[in-house]
């Protein structure tokens, strides 16, 4: 155990100086300052010009992450700002929505996790997209079912497209759907992440 040496209390003269009589100041010595603890690692953020000592966190998230989603919802449209107002805090049947969901090397409008239901909401110009097959194959991949919307209707007909989402999250979407207002493409999920739930429910 490493004993270290008691610290010396420095005091300051506080009282305004005196004409003629030079001002006294202590100089604090090297040592008398307290460590932080061994072992522990501390990162220095300025704030203000202070310089204050937080710990150091990792996140899960790859480098980048965090920052690219939030430009991502800061630069969301009207529609996806209306339809999140619909979705967060749990207000659709209680099913828990995260907003700009990274999946792998992409990102979902709105996902709910629990039922791996991806929704996106696209103008007309992302209709017959190859980068959007692509995006939606990956997703499948990793057992999500994506329900894509149309900004227009989710502008004009947002209790239908609620409507909708429900019935995905619900499972009375079974099929893959493709018409000129919505596009499902329904991914089945695994007999072992349905009966885990099961398991885990009281």
């Amino acid at each position: 155990m490493n004993s270290r040496p008691p610290l010396r209390r420095a005091s300051l003269d506080t009282s305004p100086p005196i004409d003629g009589v030079e001002e006294r100041r202590e100089i604090i010595p090297a040592g008398a300052l307290p460590l932080p603890p061994e072992g522990g690692e501390v990162a220095l953020r300025s704030s203000g010009g202070v310089g204050e000592a937080v710990p150091e966190t990792r996140s899960r998230r790859k480098t980048g992450t965090t920052r690219r989603a939030r430009k991502l919802r800061q630069a969301g449209n009207q529609a996806e700002a209306l339809l999140w107002l619909e979705l967060k805090a749990r207000k659709l049947g209680g099913y828990r929505f995260t907003r700009q969901f990274s999946i792998g090397p992409f990102f979902a409008d709105f996902a709910c996790r629990e039922n791996r239901l991806v929704v996106e909401v696209d103008g007309h110009q992302h209709a017959g997209s190859s980068h959007d097959r692509r995006r939606d194959d990956f997703k499948r991949a990793q057992g999500y079912s994506i329900l894509r919307l149309w900004n227009h209707d989710v502008l004009k007909f947002r209790t239908s497209v609620c409507e909708t989402i429900l019935a995905a999250l619900d499972g009375r979407l079974a099929e893959n759907i493709a018409v000129s207002d919505l596009h499902f493409v329904f991914t089945p999920r695994s007999p072992d992440s349905i009966s885990s739930k099961t398991e885990l429910s009281p």
